[in-house]
């Protein structure tokens, strides 16, 4: 029996995963991730293939494994998730106004009977932000959905407001390019999606 595994707690990835109409479990990877580049589109696919390749070395046979990783870059560096409110506050600031960059790595992992296979890939889409005051960057940090997301925002919650423009796969900042993992999926060729 095919088993389909998202290798993440996200809820996020879970709903998008979900466009799919596809059944599938949830079994976060739970290590310490080791990051060995500062190059935040090959940041992204080293991650997600850690993520994935833990889970998949725990499972059986005909057994689909997605792993993902995002992260915010401004200027070729990494803006990971924010050390509190302080931390959100800094990074807000330094994207307010300005374009930036969301990487989205994806590893997906097919593990069979005799032999397993695996394709990674990173997605990227550009998000230009309004104008921001100190005001608005606290009442927004204030509000709380900054704190666990990279680059401190979360673009489908409140802070949809202050982006002017996206160049790219909105999914994908959200979290998982999902028009892309589908054509992937496509081209693996086992049927696991429609």
């Amino acid at each position: 029996m095919k088993q389909m595994i998202l290798a993440s707690a996200s809820p996020r990835r879970k709903e998008l995963l979900g466009l799919l109409e596809t059944d599938f479990q949830i079994v976060p990877a739970r290590k310490e991730e080791v990051l060995t580049t500062s190059d935040p589109g090959t940041a992204v696919r080293e991650l997600s293939s850690q993520k994935a390749w833990e889970v998949a070395e725990k499972s059986g046979p005909d057994t689909l494994v997605i792993g993902a990783d995002t992260v915010v870059a401004l200027d070729g560096e990494i803006l990971g998730k924010p050390a509190g409110e302080e931390g959100a506050q800094a990074m807000l600031k330094k994207l307010q106004g300005r374009t930036h960059s969301v990487f989205t790595g994806v590893t997906v992992i097919g593990v069979g009977k005799e032999d397993t296979w695996s394709r990674t890939f990173a997605e990227e889409t550009r998000v230009t932000i309004s104008p921001m005051t100190d005001a608005q960057i606290q009442n927004y940090v204030n509000h709380g959905e900054s704190l666990d997301k990279a680059g401190s925002y979360a673009i489908q919650g409140v802070f949809g407001v202050f982006v002017e423009r996206i160049e790219g796969d909105y999914n994908n900042v959200v979290g998982l390019p999902v028009s892309r993992l589908y054509r992937e999926l496509r081209q693996a060729g086992e049927d696991w999606v429609k």
